[in-house]
């Protein structure tokens, strides 16, 4: 029986082997099949808890770190733009309202406003203050629905409590206006359905002086809970070029320092009669994200409260009977009033060709609405520019490099809504 070789010697032998051209692909693939067993595709969704709605992400991790995620769409597809394209102009209405179910009237303004464009129809000032009223109002609400949701993500249940308490009083206010707590359509082309009713300005001003401390106590429950703080702080930033090069807007945008707000860059309906301000981040992750948010919704308050202080007298519609059907007091009287009801609500108002595109600050960055008419009762074209769709794609720029758990907080603050993104 032979004895092993000396060690050195063995070791001169191996360092004297040289591979063949084919032993350099197989150590070569063999090194490839390692670097990719160290990634991990996992799939979230399209019914996981923590995508606010039914999102499925394909993310690529190694160990716990994300390298790359692929957000994939479509679960919830509805068809409501060309569903519109086949319905007279004031039925488009209720539609439009259920693709950001969380913003209701920023759709009905954003849609309406592009065909007041195209009738030049003047809306009477009362009625623009209601609107202002109804979307701050919507606003505050949506964020109340991220915010609990968010706070559920990071832990925080009895968040989601508090916040749905405040969310419960501002529905009490929707039905009380317009007889609906969700998806009202109660703005119409040229106004808004009906006058608020006896008793709902002294509800919402109870409503507007109790916020302010109800906002109060969310920030000193977040902020003096550390797990939160170092969820949200340092974590998953983006710089504003790189938001603005990908078309993001709205709390995103602000939160790395961008002040772009569309009611004050680009007023609309009666945005230029208040004093409010923008609030803005300054270094762009989720903690700053969370903030602008917050500090949006002492601003709608500001809004509400001066709105309701100025609030006009005078018509809540336009008195245009080819757009806005006549007072229901006068079908009984008018054959005139009765033949402009009938006409609108079988065929509908007829819009001058021409194109439109009206552009709003909606809870999650610029919502607009591209409306093309071809001189019938019936929309052309109907193109929505839904935020969430949009910011969507920032997501994987933002979560690239961070940890699994980083990636969930972000797609909260991200605040998606998925029936505007599968619209």
């Amino acid at each position: 029986m032979s004895a092993s070789p000396p060690t050195s010697e063995y070791r001169r032998r191996e360092q004297s082997i040289t591979l063949s051209p084919l032993g350099e692909q197989l150590e070569q693939s063999h090194d490839e099949q390692q670097t990719s067993q160290e990634l991990l595709t996992l799939n979230f969704g399209p019914h996981h808890p923590a995508t606010h709605g039914v999102l499925r992400l394909l993310v690529t991790l190694r160990g716990e770190i994300v390298h790359d995620i692929k957000p994939i769409v479509g679960y919830v597809h509805t068809g409501i733009e060309k569903t519109a394209e086949d319905k007279s102009y004031w039925k488009v209405i209720p539609v439009i309202e259920r693709m950001d179910y969380l913003a209701y009237h920023f759709n009905s303004l954003a849609y309406i406003g592009a065909v007041e464009t195209l009738a030049e129809v003047v809306v009477p000032t009362r009625a623009e203050y209601l609107r202002v009223i109804h979307m701050e109002l919507n606003r505050i609400m949506s964020h109340l629905v991220w915010l609990g949701t968010s706070a559920l993500d990071l832990g925080a249940i009895s968040m989601f409590w508090y916040c749905f308490r405040e969310r419960e009083q501002i529905n009490d206010l929707f039905e009380m206006s317009t007889g609906q707590r969700m998806h009202t359509r109660y703005f119409q082309i040229g106004g808004v359905a009906e006058d608020v009713p006896v008793g709902w300005t002294e509800k919402l001003r109870g409503f507007v002086k109790r916020m302010p401390s109800s906002l109060d106590q969310y920030g000193d429950l977040l902020n003096s809970n550390e797990i939160v703080l170092q969820r949200l702080r340092g974590t998953c930033a983006l710089d504003a070029e790189t938001l603005l090069s990908l078309g993001v807007t709205g709390p995103l945008l602000r939160a790395a320092g961008n002040p772009w707000d569309l009611r004050k860059a680009a007023p609309y309906s009666c945005y230029g009669d208040f004093d409010f301000k923008i609030p803005v981040g300054t270094v762009g992750d989720n903690y700053d994200r969370f903030a602008v948010r917050m500090a949006e919704m002492y601003e709608s308050v500001k809004i509400i409260d001066q709105a309701l202080e100025g609030l006009p007298e005078g018509p809540y519609i336009t008195t245009d009977r080819k757009v806005a059907l006549p007072p229901r007091h006068e079908l009984a009287t008018s054959m005139e009033a009765l033949i402009h009801h009938f006409k609108l609500v079988t065929e509908g108002l007829r819009v001058p060709p021409g194109e439109a595109y009206y552009p709003i600050e909606g809870p999650r960055g610029e919502l607009g609405c591209f409306v093309r008419s071809d001189g019938s009762s019936k929309p052309a074209r109907v193109h929505m520019r839904d935020p969430s769709f949009v910011n969507l794609q920032a997501f994987s720029r933002m979560a690239e490099g961070s940890y699994i758990a980083d990636m969930i907080a972000t797609l909260a603050m991200l605040d998606p809504i998925l029936g505007g993104i599968d619209r």
